[in-house]
């Protein structure tokens, strides 16, 4: 391979871009994890994160994957045979159910349409059918990352209060956590769901786990087999400032700056620059003459656009240019995305000239690509950004 001047931009919705800050926190020497040192790193993490995930609650953190953080949900929970409500409406959200499915539980999948955040009346009908609660916990994808589609979580919990049905609410937060506003005991969430490699601006390795006093009293009559992931494990030593086994030490001193920068911004001001961002990234799409998957713009994320190739196909080969033309990765589609639809992150350490950059990647590889296109995309992202600059 020739030498590639600059750096490279990488733009799928995670794993994202690990600041400067971030990586010379973990470049630390590794210090003993049982020793006296270790409880004060632990010590600064924990309400950090209880304030990103907007809870009082615990917060478990797992050296794993966010696959790690689902099956951690489930097996602290529920049963052999257990019954789950799946609301599918994207790549992720189906895995979720797959991993469930192998846990030996019953899941019962309500199809969604993966253009769509979750249709809350829908389930408030099928919650309320359930007279005799076979139901033990409802799962939703708070930004399905595959898609670009937000729910609205807040009318998630209306559906399952409306209906009066005790099922807990667990909720996948992996793209949107610490990105887009999200507010665990506000919305009543029993488990939500995590991890490092988007809005928390690390490499992957940590998943996450807050949950609710409801979640930690199914947890003590929950009988699938957990070791590894059992959260009394967890919860006896973490008060300490330990974990029960070793943890991944340099990736929580990447955590704890990550959760300084994010202090030092601050959450609002956070999410604000994440819909300035995403709306400026959203106002390209037409201009280049193609569609936004996503078809309501108040479920439009906030951290990932999907966009669709007009003639549905050869994604692939437009990303493949891209890369090989300009050092640009953008995502691929998944499931029965592939091919069809090319996915533009904006999360994390992400600001207004390295979007106006990924844009001009795009439009250039469009071009690149012979396919036909209109050259408003980039024009119209920037007079998006200089109008709303020039109004605040």
């Amino acid at each position: 391979m020739s030498f590639r001047s600059g750096r490279h931009f990488l733009q799928i919705p995670g794993p994202t871009n690990v600041p400067d800050r971030i990586l010379r926190a973990i470049d630390r020497p590794t210090i003993d994890h049982r020793g006296p040192d270790f409880p004060l790193l632990a010590q600064r993490i924990f309400p950090g994160l209880q304030e990103v995930f907007g809870t009082s609650g615990d917060v478990f953190v797992f050296p794993a994957s966010g696959s790690g953080g689902w099956e951690a949900a489930l097996v602290n929970t529920l049963s052999p045979g257990d019954r789950v409500l799946l609301y599918e409406n994207g790549f992720f959200a189906a895995n979720w159910g797959a991993v469930a499915r192998r846990l030996g539980l019953d899941v019962e999948v309500m199809q969604g349409d993966w253009r769509r955040g979750v249709d809350c009346p829908r389930l408030e009908s099928r919650l309320a059918e359930d007279g005799s609660h076979q139901i033990q916990a409802v799962l939703a994808v708070h930004n399905e990352t595959s898609s670009g589609v937000s729910s609205k979580i807040d009318r998630v919990r209306q559906a399952l209060d409306s209906a009066h049905h005790p099922a807990l609410l667990m909720v996948d937060a992996v793209s949107s956590l610490g990105s887009m506003d999200y507010r665990h005991d506000e919305w009543a969430v029993d488990v939500t769901v995590s991890s490092s490699q988007k809005g928390l601006m690390l490499p992957p390795g940590l998943s996450l786990n807050a949950v609710s006093a409801k979640a930690l009293s199914a947890c003590k009559k929950a009988r699938l087999p957990r070791s590894f992931w059992d959260w009394q494990e967890m919860l006896q030593q973490n008060r300490q400032g330990y974990f029960p086994y070793t943890p991944s030490t340099n990736l929580l001193y990447g955590l704890d700056e990550a959760l300084k920068m994010l202090q030092e911004e601050g959450l609002q001001r956070v999410f604000a620059r994440h819909r300035r961002l995403a709306e400026a990234a959203r106002r390209a799409i037409p201009g280049w003459g193609l569609e936004i998957f996503a078809l309501q713009a108040d479920e439009r994320s906030d951290t990932v656009t999907t966009v669709l190739m007009p003639s549905q196909q050869g994604a692939d080969r437009l990303r493949k240019i891209i890369l090989e033309r300009f050092d640009l990765s953008l995502g691929t589609g998944l499931g029965p995305l592939k091919d069809k639809v090319f996915r533009i992150g904006h999360l994390g350490s992400f600001n207004e000239l390295m979007l106006a950059g990924t844009l001009c990647g795009v439009e250039m590889g469009l071009a690149a690509a012979g396919l036909p296109h209109r050259t408003d995309g980039v024009r119209a992202a920037l007079k998006f950004l200089q109008e709303d600059s020039s109004a605040e």
